[in-house]
């Protein structure tokens, strides 16, 4: 099994990498860091939760499934 074999890293999210200066980490900074994780030799990553929540258990008491939050991720980025 191939995952076996691999570094995992997990980022929490908010605090990795803020690519639009607004103080949040967002996706935009997970790609922009990718080449640099896999100089690391990481093989994996693992995010924690971006979907749409209240925040009242650090993004983990997801509230809708189908929507990002927009903390995270703007619609330029899944276009």
């Amino acid at each position: 099994m191939w995952f076996r074999e691999i570094v995992f890293y997990e980022i929490y999210l908010s605090s990795f990498k803020d690519s639009s200066m607004n103080g949040i980490g967002d996706l935009k900074g997970i790609i922009s860091k990718l080449d640099y994780l896999k100089e690391l030799g990481i093989g994996g990553i693992l995010i924690t939760p971006f979907y749409k929540s209240p925040k009242v258990d650090n993004g983990y008491d997801i509230e809708d499934y189908l929507d990002f939050d927009e903390d995270y991720v703007c619609m330029t980025l899944i276009a």
